[in-house]
């Protein structure tokens, strides 16, 4: 599945390679929300990413969202990429996405193409089983019809929501993750399983967590083809209710792939019962 296809990101008069500007459009759907209606942050940077590949010609190398509203279903996103600096090897770009004359989020990216050689990994990959033999991430009923839904999930390492009982656990966890059908990564897939960082905070609390996404920052390492992705998350710290988290992500046959830091405002989840569902993977 192409990733502007899994985004419903289309094209606005002519916006391919070419000139300085494209313009981009999405409808918000369910499955690219979160659970209470709201476009899912890391589908936010991803249909940005797949606007500005798009409209440059050059691949992803670093790009960092940040979220500056809410666009709910049914809204219509439109994203303005303007190309900054294009040099011999690296493109200096934004897109800008905008809801209703409000500006939700801006993207900002440098995209480039090989030029070099040097080529090292110096961060392992944890041990972990195979996503066929991991339990399925629990789902409550109220969270289906969402991104949560859309993506298969599996608990690689850390605790499932039903072991979540309060007492504290390790700030390091991981997860499988997948979209079905979709074996060719790219920048913008990998921005959707990058937003599960701020659901890692769940693990060092032993509670379940919710909160809001102030950015979404995406290092690109190497695309190699992959059915599942394990994301592989560290949460550093939180002080005043603002949590810093990493996440190192890696192709089935352990190639690191790219690396996603958020910061997010968390806080803990009233009950099971709130119908909030900022924290994804929470």
């Amino acid at each position: 599945m192409d990733a502007r296809l899994f985004f419903g990101l289309q094209p606005v008069g002519g916006g391919d390679v070419g000139g300085e500007h494209s313009r981009w459009r999405l409808t918000v759907r369910r499955d690219v929300a979160t659970p209470n209606g709201f476009l899912f942050g890391g589908c936010g940077l991803g249909a940005g990413l797949a606007a500005l590949e798009a409209a440059t010609g050059r691949p992803t190398v670093w790009a960092s969202a940040q979220y500056l509203s809410y666009a709910a279903v049914g809204d219509v996103v439109d994203y303005e990429v303007v190309v900054v600096n294009a040099g011999r090897h690296v493109t200096q770009a934004r897109a800008v996405a905008r809801s209703g004359g409000r500006e939700v989020l801006t993207v900002n990216a440098a995209l480039g193409v090989p030029h070099g050689t040097l080529r090292e990994t110096w961060v392992h990959r944890p041990d972990v089983l195979s996503p066929d033999r991991c339990p399925p991430r629990e789902l409550p009923p109220r969270l289906a019809g969402s991104i949560l839904d859309a993506v298969d999930v599996r608990v690689a390492t850390g605790r499932s929501l039903s072991h979540l009982d309060g007492t504290p656990g390790s700030p390091n966890s991981a997860v499988w993750a997948r979209v079905p059908g979709h074996r060719e990564p790219s920048a913008a897939m990998l921005a959707v399983f990058g937003d599960y960082v701020s659901g890692g905070a769940s693990q060092p609390f032993g509670r379940r967590t919710m909160g809001r996404s102030l950015d979404n920052t995406l290092r690109i390492v190497r695309l190699v083809p992959t059915e599942w992705v394990l994301c592989d998350i560290r949460m550093h710290a939180v002080f005043d209710d603002y949590a810093h988290g990493t996440a190192f992500l890696w192709s089935d046959d352990g190639i690191l792939l790219a690396v996603a830091s958020q910061s997010v405002s968390v806080r803990f989840r009233p009950s099971d019962t709130s119908s909030d569902g900022g924290a994804p993977g929470g």
